[in-house]
């Protein structure tokens, strides 16, 4: 029995440390979210949007309907996306319906339009021709 109670005991010490560690963990991720977002120039959406071919912009995101011949077009330009989107860490808000393709973007941290957004609106553009 006092054996059990040394483990509950080394378990417990166990568990505070890995709260310690995630808690951590936590404060640095939002330190390094904080200087993210301070390095990423938020941009004029409306701006931005007159400089990409068919999108429009809002008051903090850039939005774009894209058209395909069929689901499988439409589908395959969302998996080509979705690949690069990884590697640029930046994930498109989207919508699809049969051909039809209905995107948003925005940096969530930054609060506004970014290059991120141009740089995937960019690839975008270049998944669709």
């Amino acid at each position: 029995m006092a054996n059990l109670g040394r483990l509950l005991h080394q378990g417990s010490e166990l568990a505070a440390a890995h709260v310690f560690g995630t808690a951590a963990i936590f404060i640095i991720h939002q330190e390094i979210s904080q200087k993210r977002k301070k390095k990423m120039e938020v941009l004029n959406a409306k701006d931005v949007a007159q400089s990409l071919e068919g999108w429009t912009g809002g008051d903090d995101f850039i939005t774009k309907v894209f058209r395909f011949e069929d689901f499988a077009s439409a589908f395959g330009f969302m998996a080509q996306i979705a690949i690069i989107a990884d590697k640029m860490d930046h994930h498109p808000e989207w919508y699809n319906v049969y051909n039809r393709v209905d995107v948003t973007l925005t940096t969530h941290d930054a609060g506004g339009v970014t290059q991120k957004d141009i740089d995937l609106a960019l690839a975008m553009e270049k998944a669709a021709s």
